[in-house]
């Protein structure tokens, strides 16, 4: 139970629609545990978005269509939606099967990011920019994207602006200036996270794909190269984890619009009490 149900159940009980004695079992029960959810594979943390600020996400890789299913299921019972990473093509069916036929849980499959999710994304708010060297690091990068969106962010891509053609992201450079946090995703060498970081005054969160040759090692020469970027303010991600650099970028975001809607809240200060506050000499009498 979150802050918002709470407050909801308390305005219940003083307007006399719920029995205070319900709303105090409905308290209890939270507490002894209703935070948890035991399936018979798994056990669902439900208390992670009062805690973290949004629901469980799901990890695909390893569950099988069924659990997938069950822990979707649940998840999105408790919180209206929910969000699960690396879906097989067998999950994705099961899934299908399991939801198509029910238009209000909102079923979205994307094959490429390899993620499903049941319900709305967040409002899109501020601005995370995602980037691709490449469209073979498109999987990584979608799943960035996806992700970011899902938790509430306004996500712009940039496709195929690596290091092999610069033009590519100087044309783009302005509107990724804009990013309130950017992701980039590069195999081969993983130059260009390097590149972003010497271009922009905002995070950069690089994420190394598997995308290359065999001296690539399956990403860790570019993992390699982005944790020793000589640009400032680079952070690294593990091989294609994009899942991890979007919610990241989204756990950003969300800060940053935060903190500008409170300062649009907060009032403004007279310059002039501020002075007199002070002690300035504007505010000190003359002496004769």
């Amino acid at each position: 139970m979150d802050a918002n149900k709470l407050s909801a159940l308390l305005a219940a009980i003083q307007a006399g629609t719920t029995e205070p004695g319900e709303g105090a079992e409905r308290i209890l029960a939270w507490g002894r545990g209703a935070h948890a959810a035991a399936l018979p594979h798994s056990t669902l943390d439900l208390d992670r978005e009062a805690r973290c600020g949004h629901p469980e996400i799901v990890f695909g890789g390893g569950k099988t269509p069924a659990e997938i299913v069950d822990v979707m299921a649940a998840l999105h019972g408790a919180h209206g939606r929910v969000l699960a990473t690396r879906v097989s093509e067998e999950a994705f069916a099961a899934l299908q099967t399991k939801f198509d036929n029910d238009p209000a849980a909102g079923l979205r499959c994307h094959a490429r990011a390899r993620t499903a999710s049941l319900g709305p994304d967040a409002p899109g708010t501020g601005l995370v920019a995602v980037i691709s060297a490449g469209t073979s690091d498109g999987a990584v990068a979608q799943e960035a994207a996806v992700t970011a969106r899902f938790l509430g962010a306004h996500v712009e891509e940039f496709v195929d602006v690596g290091v092999a053609g610069l033009h590519r992201i100087l044309d783009v450079a302005p509107r990724i200036r804009e990013a309130n946090a950017i992701v980039v995703a590069a195999g081969m060498e993983g130059a260009l996270p390097s590149v972003v970081g010497g271009l922009v005054d905002r995070p950069v969160i690089a994420v190394p794909t598997s995308v290359g040759y065999g001296a690539s090692f399956g990403g860790l020469s570019a993992l390699l190269g982005m944790l020793n970027s000589c640009a400032s303010g680079v952070t690294v991600v593990n091989i294609d984890n994009g899942f991890g650099a979007g919610f990241a970028a989204a756990q950003i975001n969300r800060l940053v619009v935060q903190t500008a809607a409170r300062a649009a809240d907060s009032p403004a200060q007279d310059p002039t009490r501020t002075h007199a506050a002070s002690g300035s000499p504007d505010s000190t009498p003359s002496i004769p």
